[in-house]
């Protein structure tokens, strides 16, 4: 059976100057329109997941909070690790994960999110297709039968800007 990873960047976070800290940044109306419609194509798509690495942001909660129903309610883990980790901390992280589950989705932040679902959409052959800088709210699922996060195929994509 192929493995599934969706990434997903949170959705659009009101400004920094309207919350606390960064970290105390919450989703705008568009924010929560956009992960409804993530929400939605995931499950006409059944892509349902088993875990869901989500960095502990105020944001990327919403986000996910947003989407879980669709993505089967999966357990969740939120390591402070993934708040603005690297494309290669989040792939260190679901490496691990996949040691435990088959289908996971990672809900992050830009760069590190963006810049692992262009690199495995060029893996894929698909590298036109994801938006340019990945916005707040795109999503990237990808089948992948290799071993680590080689062999990827990318199977939806959610543009909020489309």
């Amino acid at each position: 059976m192929d493995r599934l990873l969706i990434l997903m960047r949170h959705a659009k976070a009101v400004d920094r100057l309207e919350a606390e800290d960064d970290f105390q940044r919450g989703l705008t109306a568009r924010g929560r329109s956009d992960s409804e419609d993530a929400g939605r194509l995931f499950a006409e798509q059944g892509l349902e997941v088993d875990l869901a690495l989500v960095s502990p942001a105020w944001r990327t909660r919403q986000t996910f909070d947003l989407i879980a129903p669709a993505l089967g309610a999966p357990a969740i883990e939120d390591p402070m690790a993934l708040y603005h980790a690297s494309d290669t901390m989040i792939e260190r992280a679901v490496k691990t994960a996949f040691e435990q589950v088959s289908r996971i989705a990672v809900v992050g932040h830009n760069p590190g999110i963006g810049a692992l679902a262009h690199a495995l959409a060029a893996k894929a052959g698909a590298a036109g297709q994801l938006p340019g800088g990945y916005p707040t709210a795109a999503a990237a699922a990808f089948s992948l039968s290799g071993e680590g996060l080689d062999e990827p195929r990318l199977v939806a994509l959610f543009n909020p800007k489309d």
